[in-house]
Protein backbone atom coordinates (compact mmCIF):
# COMPACT_ATOMS: atom_id res chain seq x y z
CA UNK A 1 0.00 0.00 0.00
CA UNK A 2 1.52 3.36 -0.96
CA UNK A 3 0.99 6.61 0.98
CA UNK A 4 -1.60 7.88 -0.63
CA UNK A 5 -3.20 4.52 -0.03
CA UNK A 6 -2.83 4.41 3.51
CA UNK A 7 -3.89 8.42 3.94
CA UNK A 8 -7.43 9.41 3.57
CA UNK A 9 -6.82 12.40 2.91
CA UNK A 10 -3.60 14.01 1.22
CA UNK A 11 -2.77 16.95 -0.30
CA UNK A 12 0.89 17.35 -2.30
CA UNK A 13 1.99 21.50 -2.82
CA UNK A 14 -1.61 22.14 -3.55
CA UNK A 15 -2.10 25.56 -5.08
CA UNK A 16 -5.26 27.07 -6.43
CA UNK A 17 -5.18 30.37 -8.39
CA UNK A 18 -8.29 32.67 -9.09
CA UNK A 19 -8.01 35.17 -11.87
CA UNK A 20 -10.39 38.35 -12.69
CA UNK A 21 -8.65 39.98 -15.60
CA UNK A 22 -5.18 41.12 -14.81
CA UNK A 23 -5.50 40.57 -11.16
CA UNK A 24 -4.66 36.85 -9.62
CA UNK A 25 -5.42 35.74 -6.17
CA UNK A 26 -4.08 32.91 -4.67
CA UNK A 27 -6.57 31.54 -2.66
CA UNK A 28 -3.97 28.25 -1.89
CA UNK A 29 -0.41 28.27 -1.61
CA UNK A 30 1.40 24.76 -1.41
CA UNK A 31 -0.85 23.28 0.51
CA UNK A 32 0.88 19.97 2.12
CA UNK A 33 -1.87 17.97 4.74
CA UNK A 34 -2.03 14.34 5.17
CA UNK A 35 -5.16 12.90 7.06
CA UNK A 36 -5.42 9.27 8.47
CA UNK A 37 -7.70 6.58 7.94
CA UNK A 38 -10.25 6.94 11.14
CA UNK A 39 -8.95 10.48 12.30
CA UNK A 40 -11.05 12.97 13.22
CA UNK A 41 -8.77 16.09 11.97
CA UNK A 42 -9.50 19.71 12.05
CA UNK A 43 -8.83 22.56 9.80
CA UNK A 44 -8.54 26.16 11.48
CA UNK A 45 -7.81 29.72 9.63
CA UNK A 46 -9.52 33.30 9.55
CA UNK A 47 -11.29 34.25 7.09
CA UNK A 48 -9.29 34.02 4.16
CA UNK A 49 -6.97 31.43 5.01
CA UNK A 50 -7.96 29.17 2.10
CA UNK A 51 -10.43 26.42 4.37
CA UNK A 52 -13.24 26.51 2.28
CA UNK A 53 -10.95 26.71 -1.01
CA UNK A 54 -9.25 23.48 0.40
CA UNK A 55 -12.62 21.94 1.15
CA UNK A 56 -13.74 22.69 -2.35
CA UNK A 57 -11.15 21.23 -4.45
CA UNK A 58 -11.33 17.77 -1.65
CA UNK A 59 -14.92 17.05 -2.52
CA UNK A 60 -13.93 18.08 -5.89
CA UNK A 61 -15.93 21.33 -6.72
CA UNK A 62 -12.73 23.23 -6.91
CA UNK A 63 -10.10 22.13 -9.43
CA UNK A 64 -6.56 22.84 -7.91
CA UNK A 65 -4.39 24.63 -10.07
CA UNK A 66 -1.31 22.83 -9.26
CA UNK A 67 0.09 20.39 -6.61
CA UNK A 68 -2.22 17.26 -6.19
CA UNK A 69 -4.91 15.76 -3.86
CA UNK A 70 -6.06 12.38 -3.19
CA UNK A 71 -9.08 11.12 -1.06
CA UNK A 72 -9.04 7.48 -0.25
CA UNK A 73 -6.49 7.02 -2.48
CA UNK A 74 -8.50 8.36 -5.28
CA UNK A 75 -6.77 11.64 -7.28
CA UNK A 76 -9.54 14.25 -7.15
CA UNK A 77 -8.65 15.76 -10.54
CA UNK A 78 -8.41 12.33 -12.29
CA UNK A 79 -11.51 10.99 -10.76
CA UNK A 80 -13.70 13.32 -9.09
CA UNK A 81 -16.76 10.27 -9.76
CA UNK A 82 -15.03 7.98 -7.72
CA UNK A 83 -13.97 10.72 -5.11
CA UNK A 84 -18.19 11.48 -4.08
CA UNK A 85 -18.57 7.69 -3.98
CA UNK A 86 -16.29 8.22 -0.86
CA UNK A 87 -16.93 10.85 0.62
CA UNK A 88 -20.50 12.53 2.67
CA UNK A 89 -20.31 16.06 2.54
CA UNK A 90 -22.25 18.40 5.26
CA UNK A 91 -22.18 21.91 4.84
CA UNK A 92 -23.20 24.92 7.00
CA UNK A 93 -26.19 25.42 5.04
CA UNK A 94 -29.19 23.47 5.42
CA UNK A 95 -29.96 21.69 2.45
CA UNK A 96 -32.51 19.66 3.04
CA UNK A 97 -35.47 18.57 0.36
CA UNK A 98 -38.30 20.84 2.01
CA UNK A 99 -40.58 18.92 0.28
CA UNK A 100 -39.90 15.34 1.83
CA UNK A 101 -39.65 14.08 5.27
CA UNK A 102 -36.47 13.42 7.01
CA UNK A 103 -36.25 10.05 6.20
CA UNK A 104 -37.21 10.82 2.52
CA UNK A 105 -34.54 12.91 2.52
CA UNK A 106 -32.13 10.10 3.25
CA UNK A 107 -34.69 6.98 1.34
CA UNK A 108 -33.82 9.44 -1.94
CA UNK A 109 -29.67 10.07 -1.45
CA UNK A 110 -30.04 6.08 -0.77
CA UNK A 111 -31.36 5.55 -4.30
CA UNK A 112 -29.44 8.32 -6.32
CA UNK A 113 -26.29 6.41 -5.37
CA UNK A 114 -28.13 3.39 -6.45
CA UNK A 115 -29.12 1.54 -3.72
CA UNK A 116 -32.35 -0.70 -3.94
CA UNK A 117 -35.55 0.76 -2.83
CA UNK A 118 -35.84 -1.66 0.33
CA UNK A 119 -31.97 -1.58 1.12
CA UNK A 120 -32.13 2.44 1.39
CA UNK A 121 -35.20 2.45 3.40
CA UNK A 122 -33.61 -0.11 6.25
CA UNK A 123 -30.38 2.18 6.25
CA UNK A 124 -32.91 4.86 6.73
CA UNK A 125 -34.42 3.87 9.57
CA UNK A 126 -30.90 2.72 10.81
CA UNK A 127 -28.97 5.84 10.46
CA UNK A 128 -31.98 7.99 12.13
CA UNK A 129 -32.35 5.39 14.76
CA UNK A 130 -27.94 5.98 15.22
CA UNK A 131 -28.57 10.04 15.77
CA UNK A 132 -31.68 9.70 18.08
CA UNK A 133 -33.99 10.90 15.58
CA UNK A 134 -36.41 7.78 14.98
CA UNK A 135 -39.24 9.46 16.28
CA UNK A 136 -39.23 12.49 13.65
CA UNK A 137 -38.40 10.44 10.62
CA UNK A 138 -41.76 12.15 9.27
CA UNK A 139 -40.92 15.74 9.96
CA UNK A 140 -40.79 18.01 7.21
CA UNK A 141 -37.45 19.77 7.40
CA UNK A 142 -39.72 23.12 8.45
CA UNK A 143 -40.85 20.98 11.68
CA UNK A 144 -37.02 20.16 12.44
CA UNK A 145 -34.79 22.06 15.06
CA UNK A 146 -31.66 23.73 13.69
CA UNK A 147 -29.75 20.95 15.71
CA UNK A 148 -32.17 18.50 14.47
CA UNK A 149 -31.85 19.36 10.71
CA UNK A 150 -27.98 19.17 10.98
CA UNK A 151 -28.18 15.20 12.49
CA UNK A 152 -30.79 14.26 9.44
CA UNK A 153 -27.94 16.01 6.98
CA UNK A 154 -24.80 13.94 8.58
CA UNK A 155 -27.38 10.83 8.18
CA UNK A 156 -27.78 11.71 4.50
CA UNK A 157 -24.38 12.27 3.80
CA UNK A 158 -23.49 8.78 5.46
CA UNK A 159 -26.26 6.88 3.39
CA UNK A 160 -24.11 5.42 0.98
CA UNK A 161 -21.29 4.55 3.42
CA UNK A 162 -18.66 7.09 2.70
CA UNK A 163 -15.27 6.72 3.72
CA UNK A 164 -14.94 10.20 4.61
CA UNK A 165 -17.29 12.53 6.49
CA UNK A 166 -16.35 16.13 5.48
CA UNK A 167 -17.93 18.57 7.78
CA UNK A 168 -17.67 22.67 6.67
CA UNK A 169 -18.96 24.51 9.77
CA UNK A 170 -21.70 22.36 9.97
CA UNK A 171 -22.64 23.90 13.77
CA UNK A 172 -22.86 27.37 12.61
CA UNK A 173 -26.37 28.91 13.93
CA UNK A 174 -26.86 25.93 16.40
CA UNK A 175 -27.33 26.52 19.57
CA UNK A 176 -24.77 24.68 22.20
CA UNK A 177 -27.32 22.03 23.04
CA UNK A 178 -27.91 21.09 19.99
CA UNK A 179 -24.46 21.38 19.30
CA UNK A 180 -23.40 18.59 21.51
CA UNK A 181 -26.20 15.93 20.62
CA UNK A 182 -24.68 16.57 17.16
CA UNK A 183 -21.38 15.77 18.10
CA UNK A 184 -22.30 12.76 20.15
CA UNK A 185 -23.61 11.65 16.84
CA UNK A 186 -20.36 11.73 14.70
CA UNK A 187 -18.35 10.86 17.39
CA UNK A 188 -20.73 7.46 16.83
CA UNK A 189 -19.71 7.19 13.73
CA UNK A 190 -16.01 7.95 13.60
CA UNK A 191 -16.17 5.07 16.21
CA UNK A 192 -16.79 2.69 14.11
CA UNK A 193 -13.83 3.52 11.72
CA UNK A 194 -14.92 6.61 10.11
CA UNK A 195 -12.31 9.29 9.02
CA UNK A 196 -13.79 13.17 10.20
CA UNK A 197 -12.54 16.24 8.32
CA UNK A 198 -13.61 19.00 10.41
CA UNK A 199 -13.82 22.92 9.66
CA UNK A 200 -15.64 24.93 12.43
CA UNK A 201 -15.72 28.43 13.91
CA UNK A 202 -15.62 27.07 18.10
CA UNK A 203 -12.44 26.19 18.75
CA UNK A 204 -13.73 24.68 21.87
CA UNK A 205 -14.74 22.03 19.36
CA UNK A 206 -12.10 21.39 17.65
CA UNK A 207 -10.56 21.43 21.15
CA UNK A 208 -12.38 18.36 22.36
CA UNK A 209 -13.41 16.16 19.01
CA UNK A 210 -10.04 16.43 17.00
CA UNK A 211 -7.16 13.65 17.20
CA UNK A 212 -4.75 16.75 15.19
CA UNK A 213 -5.13 20.48 13.92
CA UNK A 214 -4.39 21.61 11.03
CA UNK A 215 -3.92 25.93 11.14
CA UNK A 216 -3.93 27.50 7.73
CA UNK A 217 -3.24 30.73 6.78
CA UNK A 218 -3.14 32.81 3.29
CA UNK A 219 -3.54 29.88 2.16
CA UNK A 220 -0.28 28.11 3.41
CA UNK A 221 0.12 25.25 6.33
CA UNK A 222 1.29 27.05 9.76
CA UNK A 223 1.67 24.16 11.22
CA UNK A 224 -0.55 20.83 12.15
CA UNK A 225 -0.33 18.46 15.74
CA UNK A 226 -2.48 17.44 18.23
CA UNK A 227 -3.82 19.94 20.19
CA UNK A 228 -1.84 18.68 23.69
CA UNK A 229 1.56 19.63 21.52
CA UNK A 230 0.07 22.87 20.10
CA UNK A 231 -0.89 24.36 23.66
CA UNK A 232 3.03 23.05 24.91
CA UNK A 233 5.03 24.27 21.32
CA UNK A 234 3.93 27.68 21.83
CA UNK A 235 4.85 27.79 25.81
CA UNK A 236 1.48 26.49 27.33
CA UNK A 237 0.58 29.96 28.96
CA UNK A 238 -2.10 32.12 29.32
CA UNK A 239 -3.11 35.22 27.18
CA UNK A 240 -4.14 38.55 28.37
CA UNK A 241 -5.79 40.95 25.81
CA UNK A 242 -6.32 44.29 27.19
CA UNK A 243 -8.56 47.25 24.91
CA UNK A 244 -7.67 50.32 25.99
CA UNK A 245 -9.71 53.74 24.90
CA UNK A 246 -6.70 54.59 22.40
CA UNK A 247 -3.78 53.92 20.05
CA UNK A 248 -1.50 51.50 22.76
CA UNK A 249 1.79 52.02 20.81
CA UNK A 250 2.77 54.64 23.43
CA UNK A 251 2.40 52.49 26.39
CA UNK A 252 5.84 51.32 27.75
CA UNK A 253 5.49 47.70 27.92
CA UNK A 254 8.70 46.14 28.43
CA UNK A 255 10.07 44.21 31.08
CA UNK A 256 6.55 42.94 32.28
CA UNK A 257 7.45 39.88 34.40
CA UNK A 258 6.69 36.79 33.67
CA UNK A 259 5.47 37.94 29.89
CA UNK A 260 7.18 35.67 27.14
CA UNK A 261 5.40 38.07 24.34
CA UNK A 262 4.02 41.56 23.48
CA UNK A 263 1.77 41.95 20.99
CA UNK A 264 0.30 45.71 19.91
CA UNK A 265 -2.30 46.47 17.65
CA UNK A 266 -4.03 49.41 17.78
CA UNK A 267 -5.87 49.63 20.91
CA UNK A 268 -4.91 46.16 21.59
CA UNK A 269 -2.07 44.80 24.12
CA UNK A 270 -1.87 41.45 23.85
CA UNK A 271 0.62 39.61 26.72
CA UNK A 272 1.66 36.16 26.37
CA UNK A 273 2.48 34.57 29.65
CA UNK A 274 2.63 32.07 32.38
CA UNK A 275 1.64 33.74 35.35
CA UNK A 276 -1.43 36.64 35.03
CA UNK A 277 -1.30 37.19 38.65
CA UNK A 278 -1.23 41.11 38.87
CA UNK A 279 -0.82 41.59 35.37
CA UNK A 280 -3.71 43.47 34.90
CA UNK A 281 -3.36 46.27 37.90
CA UNK A 282 0.16 46.64 36.19
CA UNK A 283 -1.19 47.49 32.76
CA UNK A 284 -3.70 49.77 34.51
CA UNK A 285 -0.99 51.75 35.92
CA UNK A 286 1.35 51.87 32.49
CA UNK A 287 -1.74 52.89 30.84
CA UNK A 288 -2.76 55.38 32.90
CA UNK A 289 0.98 56.73 32.59
CA UNK A 290 0.57 57.12 28.71
CA UNK A 291 -2.65 58.72 29.30
CA UNK A 292 -4.67 55.75 28.49
CA UNK A 293 -7.47 53.44 30.08
CA UNK A 294 -8.52 50.26 29.98
CA UNK A 295 -12.14 49.41 28.82
CA UNK A 296 -12.51 45.72 28.50
CA UNK A 297 -9.89 42.57 28.72
CA UNK A 298 -9.99 39.17 28.19
CA UNK A 299 -8.29 36.18 29.82
CA UNK A 300 -7.87 33.10 28.16
CA UNK A 301 -6.19 29.73 29.78
CA UNK A 302 -4.40 27.44 28.18
CA UNK A 303 -6.05 26.14 25.46
CA UNK A 304 -6.26 25.83 21.41
CA UNK A 305 -7.14 29.16 21.46
CA UNK A 306 -3.99 30.51 23.03
CA UNK A 307 -2.00 28.43 21.17
CA UNK A 308 -3.84 29.93 18.01
CA UNK A 309 -3.34 33.37 19.30
CA UNK A 310 0.14 32.72 19.63
CA UNK A 311 0.74 31.03 15.95
CA UNK A 312 -1.30 33.60 14.18
CA UNK A 313 -1.11 36.77 16.29
CA UNK A 314 -5.12 36.98 15.68
CA UNK A 315 -8.36 36.23 17.24
CA UNK A 316 -9.98 33.57 15.57
CA UNK A 317 -12.72 34.53 12.89
CA UNK A 318 -13.26 31.77 10.94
Amino acid sequence: MNREQASAIRAVDLHKTYSSGRRKVDAVRGLDLDVRRGEFFGILGPNGAGKSTTIGILTTLVRPTSGSATVAGVDVARDPVAVKHRIGVVSQQNNLDSELSAQQNLEFRGRYFGLPAAESRRRAVRLLEVSGLSQRAQAMPHQLSGGEAKRVAIARALMHTPEILILDEPTAAVDPHSRRELWNTVRSFQASGLTVLLTTHHLEEAETLCDRVAIIDKGQLLTCDTVANLISQTGGGSVLTAYFDGPADQIALAGLPNVTRVDVEGDCVRLFTQRTEGLLNQLMVLGSAAGRAIRDVVTIRPSLESAYLALTGKEYRA
